[in-house]
C-alpha cells in the first residue's frame, strides 16, 4: 500500500522549509504546495520558504513552478537514494514579497529554470602597422582578443566596451558586431554566444597609452596577422581571419561560416 501523502512546514525563526512524503499526483501536490506556501507566507509571517527536491523528480519541480517557487541552484550529489548512489538536488524558494503570476511572477519563476547561455564580447583592434592586439592572461596558455564575459542585464556592445576599459585602460566606442559565433561546450565550459566588434585602427597615442589594467592580464602583444595562429586557439583563429577579411557581419557556428 502506498504511503499516505502528507505535507509539513518546519519553521526556524522567520524562515521555514517545506517537505512532503507519500504518493500523490501533480494536481494534488501543486494544490497542497500552494496552500502551504500561502499560509506560511501570508498568515504565519514566514519571510522565506525553501524546498529541496531531487533532480529526477520532474513532477515536484512542476508543482513548485505552478506555486511561484523560484529555482536558486543545484547541489551536486547531495541526496542518497536506495541503491546507494547520490543524486543532485534542486533548491527552490519563495519569499513573502515575491510578485505573483499576475505581476510577472510566472516569468520570474521561468527565468530561474529555463536554459541560459553565457554571452561574450570581444574586440578586434589594430595599430597603424596593421598588427592585431592580443592579451596574455594568467589562467590559460593561449592568447585572446580584448574583452570578456557580458554581465547580466548588459548588452554585448556595452560589455565589450567595459571589458576593454578594464583590461587596457582604453575607452572605445563600438557599433554593430562584425561577427557573431555560437561556441560549443569546451574544457568544462557550457556553450556560449560570442559577439566580436571592430574598434578600427588605433592612433599611435592610443597604442602608447595602453597598459594591462586588470590583474588577470600578464602582457599585451601586437601580433602580425600571419602570426595569429601561433598564439590563439583554432576557433579564435577562424573567427579572427573572417573579421580581418572584411565582408560585413559574419554569423558562424564554432567559427565556421554558414552557407
Amino acid at each position: 500500500m502506498a504511503a499516505e501523502f502528507t505535507i509539513q512546514v518546519r519553521r526556524s525563526g522567520d524562515s521555514a522549509t517545506l517537505e512532503w512524503s507519500g504518493a500523490t499526483d501533480l494536481p494534488t501536490l501543486a494544490n497542497a504546495v500552494q496552500k502551504a506556501a500561502e499560509d506560511s507566507l501570508n498568515v504565519q509571517g514566514i519571510r522565506r520558504l525553501e524546498v529541496s527536491v531531487p533532480a529526477f523528480d520532474s513532477m515536484a519541480r512542476r508543482a513548485l513552478h505552478r506555486s511561484s517557487f523560484r529555482c536558486e541552484g543545484r547541489r551536486r550529489s547531495a541526496m542518497p537514494v536506495e541503491n546507494g548512489d547520490w543524486v543532485d538536488v534542486w533548491i527552490y524558494s519563495r519569499l513573502a514579497n515575491d510578485p505573483q503570476h499576475a505581476d510577472g511572477g510566472f516569468s520570474a519563476v521561468m527565468d530561474t529554470v529555463l536554459p541560459t547561455k553565457r554571452t561574450i564580447g570581444h574586440v578586434v583592434m589594430c595599430d597603424e602597422a596593421s598588427r592585431l592586439l592580443l592579451m596574455q592572461t594568467r589562467y590559460k596558455s593561449d592568447w585572446e582578443l580584448p574583452g570578456g564575459i557580458v554581465e547580466p542585464g548588459e548588452s554585448p556592445r556595452i560589455g565589450a566596451e567595459r571589458e576593454v576599459l578594464e583590461e587596457t585602460g582604453l575607452v572605445v566606442a563600438l557599433t554593430k558586431p562584425v561577427l557573431v559565433d555560437w561556441m560549443p561546450p569546451h574544457l568544462g565550459w557550457s556553450d556560449a554566444v560570442e559577439f566580436i566588434f571592430d574598434a578600427g585602427i588605433l592612433s599611435a597615442e592610443q597604442v602608447a597609452a595602453i597598459r594591462p589594467a586588470d590583474d588577470e592580464i600578464t602582457a599585451i602583444h601586437w601580433v602580425e596577422p600571419t602570426d595569429v595562429t601561433l598564439h590563439v586557439t583554432e576557433l579564435s583563429a577562424r573567427r579572427i581571419e573572417l573579421v580581418l577579411g572584411g565582408g560585413g557581419t559574419h554569423f558562424t557556428e564554432d567559427g565556421f561560416e554558414l552557407e
